[in-house]
């Protein structure tokens, strides 16, 4: 199969909706073999139609190590490498800093920062010289929201591990990525809010505050992942990529 990936093995972890969803069909159909982890078996079989035959669903969550070791023993017994690695997975939801419980710190921190962690630290022994780390981060590490400390947090441990792991890797030449994405319409952002009409005021404010004046759609953000996985981004890393309509820059 042709394309900017063809030939190239990767894992989009949170690969079952929304920004995942949209970069696992984009590494799909530029070539890429992929293998895409989510929680939610009935949501992993119907993403693993909506990709197609190249592919390949491994049910686990990103915060149990256990899990994670399962995944890359399948890829390794079916005698893959690797050569892209998405960590994508995350959780957030909106919680008033005096009511922040130690229940919701914790998930929050074991799903985004060390979910990512031991995501991308578990696959280096298969990760070919050469290969391209993608790690979503957000745009509330510069753009900060009421309510969303904790998440805010987590992601600015991600595009941390960005700067420090492409030191980190520099002998095997692996390229680190952070990308930032804007309000982008996904299942995760509809869960926000509970009612069809605060979901259309919600999304219309997110819009409103974009010098693009909309939300951005997965596919976008998985054209981006497609760029810096492939040669194009071959002198691109440690970066932030913000893909926001501009938010960031207000």
């Amino acid at each position: 199969m042709s394309g900017k990936l063809a030939g190239k093995v990767a894992v989009v972890t949170g690969g079952t909706a929304g920004i995942g969803l949209g970069i696992a069909k984009r590494f799909a159909s530029e070539g890429a073999t992929v293998f895409i982890m989510g929680r939610r078996q009935v949501e992993l079989n119907a993403a693993i139609k909506a990709i197609g035959v190249s592919a390949i669903g491994v049910h686990g969550d990103v915060s149990q190590l256990a899990d994670l070791d399962r995944l890359y023993d399948e890829i390794r017994q079916k005698g893959h490498h690797l050569d892209i690695v998405v960590a994508n997975a995350g959780f957030g939801e909106e919680v008033p800093f005096g009511t922040v419980t130690e229940e919701h710190f914790d998930q929050t921190f074991a799903v985004n920062a060390k979910g990512t962690f031991f995501t991308v630290q578990k696959a280096l022994p298969l990760l070919q010289e050469g290969a391209s780390i993608i790690l979503i981060a957000s745009v509330i590490t510069t753009r900060a929201i009421a309510g969303f400390s904790v998440y805010s947090a987590t992601k600015a441990a991600v595009r941390a591990f960005a700067r420090q792991w492409m030191l980190d890797l520099k002998d095997r030449r692996i390229r680190v990525n952070a990308i930032s994405p804007g309000p982008i319409d996904t299942p995760g952002l509809d869960s926000l809010t509970a009612t069809d009409e605060q979901r259309r005021h919600f999304k219309a404010q997110l819009a409103a505050r974009v010098p693009l004046g909309r939300l951005g759609e997965p596919d976008e953000i998985g054209k981006v992942a497609v760029f810096l996985a492939s040669d194009d981004a071959s002198f691109v890393n440690g970066v932030e990529l913000f893909v926001d309509g501009g938010l960031a820059q207000i």
